[in-house]
């Protein structure tokens, strides 16, 4: 029958997109192309696709690829389940396609870069706060209010990356980072002209919306390129890059403040944004595991970088004795580009997507806490700039240098502690006897993964927490400038470090849409940040610095058996998560089939 015979063929072009794309056909974001495609999840003519935490038998591993669970996804179904499952894809490393065919060379590049680009967010952010004081004289505000900057630029750092995030896991990477850079050189260009507190206001709030995509973003290429055993160290080197903002910012920001005024601040974002942008759209690949798979699969024309589209060209018009091996390589490209793209359907991204991981039990108390450790961090960082001023009488200059401790130990962190979450990582598995294969994505659905995660964050946090107390009290004595340094120094490592954790752990828990799950993170973080920021310093006046920040302290303290319980209960959280997916997909696939069957009987009762 002709129908049936296509069905066949798109099913074999399926296949040949799942070995192409590392058996890995999704959009991260949504779970319905079920709807408008007919799949049979053991159908040996498409490529094998199995259930999650199913194996293959040796006697069809030659033939048949292991998918992942969210495959062939349709964008434009609003009656959605975005519980996500972890990498939940057959462990035959003899037959699974590597989780990424970048080597590793292209990783380390890819995550710098990925890296230089998390860098602006935070640098926007910090490299404002020692001309503060500045831009309160000159805009003739008062302190509160210029502070309002700062708790505005946090919340659209909240709320931003949802539309970012979404629009990543669907369109891919590239558009999304280039929009972003865009929005974010526009605004620099327009604060740096502006000469009113109103238009300062809104425009760091757009500031903010263009450059606070970059932290989603990363977090989103590093899962496309790197496996759960491996994803600590990579994460590692990709928040590098933001954890640099927090050390040199201030210092910049103090030196240009004080010899050039605070618009040559805005001035310099330009052109560093302007260099970076360059480099970026000639040589950065698009990552998307829902455009490329794994790498192996060529994006559309639009969306390569320059590099790639000149190679492509190159490859079509060289000429060579082996032209039918090229011709097929090509259409065999051709038609994984037309199933992937089948499964991708653009559309206005949704903001709200996130809100499906916030309304998870798991991910709802991992958030929460998260946003808690982040408030307590962010809070001395915005009222270092008036306690230096008052306490020792620093101008811009030396405010921006009193950064550099906090900025060091926020730097160190996400280095030690993301090869520190790789090792404990490896001991466990090996512990409990899962193998390892840091090329291809590995069965957790037994594996304690928040145990994993959560051993490393919980001493760092104690650490942190008791030194945030004690910065408290030493501000309260007017302490010799060391004594205050040297705590900036250990928060800056060990809040950072217990933060950065627990953000991989959300990225372990949503690998196929990790750019919308650190969306959620940066939603609920920074609106909390920004509630924290917006009152630190009428709390110091209130209640002493002292006090203040005991109570910080205590929150935290207070928060801190949300780690236990995700220990204790988590597993099992996302166990039932995982077979939720699966009946949800189940009961799709019976409408299709169903659909289908019916289709054919009209078909036969017309002939």
């Amino acid at each position: 029958m002709a129908s049936s015979q296509d069905i066949r063929n798109d099913e074999k072009a399926q296949g040949a997109a799942a070995v192409l794309g590392g058996g890995v056909i999704y959009d991260s974001t949504v779970d319905e192309d079920l709807r408008n495609q007919r799949i049979d999840l053991h159908q040996p003519g498409r490529g094998g696709a199995d259930m999650p935490g199913s194996t293959e038998s040796p006697s069809t591993s030659s033939s048949t690829q292991s998918v992942s669970e969210n495959d062939n996804v349709d964008n434009n179904n609003t009656d959605i389940d975005h519980s996500r499952d972890l990498e939940a894809i057959s462990t035959v490393a003899t037959s699974t396609p590597p989780w990424s065919v970048f080597t590793p060379r292209q990783k380390k590049f890819i995550v710098f870069m990925v890296a230089c680009a998390g860098f602006f967010s935070p640098l926007s952010a910090n490299i404002y706060f020692p001309a503060l004081n500045t831009l309160s004289v000159d805009l003739n505000v008062s302190s509160s209010l210029i502070n309002l900057t700062l708790t505005s630029y946090m919340i659209f750092q909240g709320l931003a990356p949802t539309v970012f995030g979404d629009l990543a896991d669907m369109a891919g990477r590239r558009p999304a980072y280039a929009i972003g850079f865009v929005v974010y050189i526009g605004a620099c260009i327009g604060i740096a002209l502006c000469n009113s507190y109103s238009a300062l206001l809104v425009l760091r709030c757009l500031q903010s919306t263009g450059s606070s995509a970059t932290i989603a973003l990363g977090s989103g290429v590093v899962a496309d390129l790197a496996t759960s055993a491996e994803r600590g160290t990579y994460m590692g080197w990709a928040t590098a890059g933001p954890m640099i903002g927090p050390a040199i910012g201030p210092v910049l920001g103090g030196i240009l403040s004080q010899f050039l005024g605070w618009r040559s601040i805005f001035w310099f974002l330009v052109i560093i944004a302007v260099v970076y942008l360059i480099p970026f759209l000639i040589t950065f690949p698009e990552t998307g595991r829902n455009v490329v798979g794994n790498g192996s699969i060529p994006p559309q024309r639009w969306n390569q970088s320059l590099l790639a589209y000149l190679h492509a060209r190159h490859q079509t018009s060289s000429t060579s004795s082996n032209d039918l091996s090229k011709t097929m390589t090509r259409d065999s490209a051709r038609e994984a580009q037309a199933v992937m793209a089948k499964g991708r359907k653009l559309r206005w991204p949704n903001p709200l997507n996130t809100l499906h991981i916030i309304a998870e039990k798991d991910c709802a108390l991992l958030l929460f806490y998260n946003s808690i450790v982040y408030t307590a961090f962010y809070d001395v960082n915005a009222s270092t700039p008036a306690l230096f001023a008052q306490t020792y009488g620093f101008n811009d200059l030396q405010i921006g240098l009193s950064f550099i401790p906090f900025g060091v130990g926020c730097f160190l962190a996400p280095v030690l502690i993301g090869k520190l979450l790789d090792w404990n990582f490896r001991r466990i598995a090996k512990k409990t006897g899962l193998v390892v294969d840091k090329k291809r994505a590995t069965e957790l659905k037994d594996f304690p993964l928040e145990k994993s995660r959560i051993q490393v964050a919980w001493p760092l946090m104690l650490i942190g927490d008791a030194a945030l107390l004690c910065y408290g009290w030493v501000m309260d004595v007017n302490a010799p400038l060391a004594a205050p340094l040297v705590l900036q120094f250990i928060m800056g490592l060990t809040l950072t470090g217990s933060f950065n954790a627990m953000s991989v752990m959300l990225v372990d828990l949503y690998p196929l849409s990790p750019a919308t799950a650190t969306a959620a993170n940066n939603l609920v973080r920074c609106l909390m940040g920004a509630g924290g920021t917006a009152v630190i310093i009428y709390m110091i006046d209130a209640m002493g610095r002292g006090w203040c920040f005991t109570f910080v302290a205590l929150v935290v303290l207070a928060t801190s058996p949300i780690m236990w319980i995700l220990v204790r209960w988590g597993p099992e959280w996302r166990e039932e998560r995982r077979l939720r997916v699966i009946r949800r997909k189940e009961e799709l696939e019976d409408k299709e089939r169903a659909r289908f069957v019916d289709k054919e009987n009209k078909k036969g009762d017309t002939g």
